[in-house]
């Protein structure tokens, strides 16, 4: 099982950008892919962006391509999402995911074993 927790939320104004992390403890993180997903209240929880073990390889929905990057650094456990050009709509609690999706399931929340608690971000207008 790996533990993650995630760090970097907070409050911006829009077009402003923020760095989420989320530090991993535990077995085969580094052999896990890893995601980051985001619940707005009264919505379902949806795919933001997913990175590969290889770190080669990375997924984006498509209302976060172009303004957020994810990227992980392996010998600190961390994954980040940098969020750049923020709107009000990006509004969100956002998780952080471990897990071994096959590339065609990689937006899907079961495929991830593993949670953080989430960290608020507000953009506000």
């Amino acid at each position: 099982q790996v533990q993650l927790a995630e760090s970097g939320g907070g409050l911006v104004q829009s077009g402003g950008s923020l760095r989420l992390s989320c530090a991993a403890s535990g077995r085969t993180f580094r052999n896990s892919g890893a995601a980051w997903f985001r619940q707005a209240p009264g919505k379902e929880r949806e795919f933001v962006a997913a990175i590969a073990v290889s770190n080669r390889n990375s997924y984006y929905s498509d209302s976060v391509k172009g303004r957020f990057t994810i990227s992980r650094d392996n010998a600190k456990n961390t994954v980040y999402l940098q969020m750049n050009s923020l709107k009000p709509e990006d509004t969100a609690i956002y998780y952080c995911a471990a897990g071994n999706p096959i590339v065609s399931a990689v937006r899907s929340p079961s495929m991830y074993a593993d949670w953080g608690q989430g960290t608020q971000v507000t953009v506000s207008s």
